[in-house]
């Protein structure tokens, strides 16, 4: 699928716009002063550079502090 260019002040106006729109499989390149900024794109789930983001607020209700999750790795 092609990307479609958007500029950056209509990312930042409609932004749940493009937010559904990339939940649906569709890319965009972001431009700021016609120049390509970055790429908004849905995770390619097949990737390996993927990772599992873990919702530490099912372990205690409050989320568990940083120095505890380091000091345990």
């Amino acid at each position: 699928m092609k990307q479609a260019i958007i500029g950056l002040r209509e990312l930042r106006e409609k932004t749940d716009v493009f937010i559904n729109a990339v939940e649906k499989g569709r890319s965009f390149i972001v431009v700021r002063r016609s120049k390509p900024v970055f790429r908004i794109s849905p995770p390619d789930e097949e990737s390996e550079l993927w990772e599992r983001v873990v919702d530490f607020t099912k372990i205690k209700k409050t989320g568990v502090p940083l120095e505890k999750l380091l000091a345990r790795i």
